[in-house]
């Protein structure tokens, strides 16, 4: 795993996937930044121009972005495979 990672959860309160992905994210001791869009329109707006998605989780990793909880793009950016 890369010593100086950089992650950003743009997820809200009540998103199951959201839960998944910072719990997936806690369980490998890997730190995280959270934003809840659901109370931020700022962070809503620019969640949307980076990734082009309304949807949440956006999960920001060094700049590669990954839409949903998808666990082997996580492991990947992560390098945890």
């Amino acid at each position: 795993m890369p010593k100086s990672l950089n992650i950003t959860v743009y997820s809200t309160q009540t998103c199951p996937y959201c839960k998944l992905a910072k719990a997936f994210l806690e369980e490998h001791q890997i730190p995280f930044e959270n934003i809840d869009v659901g109370a931020d329109d700022k962070a809503a707006s620019e969640m949307i121009r980076r990734s082009g998605q309304t949807g949440v989780p956006v999960i920001d990793v060094n700049g590669k972005i990954i839409v949903g909880f998808d666990r082997e793009a996580l492991k990947k950016a992560l390098k945890l495979t």
